[in-house]
């Protein structure tokens, strides 16, 4: 199970740093599953969450300007809580996903939706 981003799905004008890694997340979770999946034993999937109320938010300083425009445009923008991004984790982990192997999961509230 790894913890991707929609930001590793769509980009973002976040560090680059961060952007970079959350795309290595989901390309190294499509490998894992391709490579090892084929066995039966081995599950990849990863969890690509939206905005999340953790304490990412208070190392913001200087929000991107452009993105906060993009944020307000969409009306109210859905912010997940911690417990629904762990819930949805034991889900994969579960036996009741063992059919689930290589997806990257967005949970972002629908703010992808397009």
């Amino acid at each position: 199970m790894n913890n991707a981003s929609v930001g590793g799905l769509f980009g973002t004008r976040g560090g680059a740093a961060y952007t970079m890694a959350k795309h290595a997340l989901v390309g190294l979770t499509k490998n894992i599953a391709g490579t090892y999946g084929r066995f039966g034993k081995v599950r990849a999937n990863a969890i690509a969450p939206g905005g999340v109320a953790t304490n990412i938010q208070t190392t913001i300083t200087a929000p991107d300007p452009l993105g906060m425009q993009a944020l307000q445009a969409t009306g109210e923008t859905p912010i997940g809580q911690p417990g629904q991004i762990a819930n949805l984790a034991l889900f994969l982990a579960s036996d009741e996903a063992s059919f689930i192997n290589g997806d990257i999961v967005k949970a972002d509230g629908g703010w992808t939706v397009n």
